[in-house]
C-alpha cells in the first residue's frame, strides 16, 4: 500500500499528513502535485487540508479542477482509496465523490479549537479499530465546515453506515449543543456509498504526536494502516 499526497496552491497541512503517514507506515509518502497527472502508482490517495486557491468562489471549487483531479476521480471510481481532510473534504463534494455540500459555520465564524468527534460505525477503514463507544479530541478549523445534504441522501447515509463521525462531548454525547458548526445531525466525516473515500472536517493530523501531548488522530491512521496491506 503505497500513500500519496495531494498538494494544491493553498495546501498548508500537507506536510503534517505526510509526517504522520511516514512515521506510522515506516514507507516514503510520494507528493502530488496539482497539475500533474500521474499518482505515480499510489493506492491511498489523501487531500489535506488547507485553503486551496485561496478558497475563492467556494472552499474546493477551483481545486476540484486541478489536473490532478481527473486522476483521483479515476482512481476512486476503480475503487482506490481516498481520504479527504477539512478542505480535502470539501474538493471531494465538489467533484462529487462524496454527497452533500459543507456551508458557511452556522454562527458565520472560522473555528480553530479542539473539539470532539465519536466514530459511528466499524465498518469504515479509518475507524475499523476505532472505540464506537469514545469520544475523541480533534483540532478543527474551518469556516466552511456545515455538512447538509437532501433527506433521501442523509437516509441513505443513516441506512448504508456511511456517517463515519458526528461532533459530541467528551462524554461522547451528539446533542445538538455539541455540533460546533451546525452541520445536519452533528455530522463530522462520511464515506460514499461503495466505502473507498471518506471525508471528514477535523484534523486528526494535528492531535498524532506526543509533542502535542494528544494521540487521538493518530489512533485513526493506525486504524487505516492496521487494516490494509502496507
Amino acid at each position: 500500500m503505497k500513500f500519496g499526497v495531494v498538494i494544491f496552491p493553498g495546501s498548508n497541512c500537507d506536510q503534517d499528513v505526510i509526517e504522520v503517514l511516514s512515521r506510522t507506515s515506516q514507507q516514503p509518502v510520494a507528493r502530488l502535485w496539482h497539475k500533474d497527472h500521474n499518482l505515480q502508482n499510489c493506492d491511498f490517495i489523501v487531500l489535506p487540508g488547507g485553503f486551496s486557491y485561496g478558497d475563492y468562489l467556494r472552499s474546493g471549487a477551483i481545486a476540484r479542477f486541478s489536473p490532478i483531479m481527473q486522476e483521483v476521480i479515476a482512481h476512486a471510481n476503480k475503487g482506490g482509496y481516498v481520504l479527504g481532510i477539512c478542505n480535502g473534504f470539501q474538493i471531494l463534494t465538489e467533484a462529487g465523490l462524496l454527497p452533500g455540500a459543507l456551508l458557511r459555520n452556522i454562527e458565520q465564524k472560522f473555528i480553530c479549537k479542539n473539539v470532539y468527534i465519536k466514530p459511528e460505525t466499524n465498518s469504515l477503514l479509518p475507524t475499523r479499530h476505532l472505540d464506537i463507544n469514545k469520544a475523541y479530541k480533534i483540532p478543527v478549523a474551518h469556516g466552511e465546515g456545515r455538512f447538509f445534504t437532501d433527506e433521501a441522501t442523509l437516509k441513505q447515509l443513516n441506512d448504508n453506515e456511511q456517517v463515519m463521525f458526528r461532533y459530541c462531548d467528551a462524554n461522547g454525547n451528539t446533542e445538538a449543543s455539541f455540533n460546533c458548526n451546525g452541520s445536519l445531525e452533528s455530522i463530522a466525516g462520511i464515506s460514499n456509498a461503495a466505502k473507498n473515500v471518506f471525508g471528514m472536517m477535523p484534523h486528526p493530523e494535528r492531535a498524532a504526536d506526543s509533542d502535542l501531548r494528544n494521540l487521538d488522530g493518530l489512533t485513526i491512521f493506525e486504524s487505516i494502516l492496521d487494516t490494509v496491506a502496507v
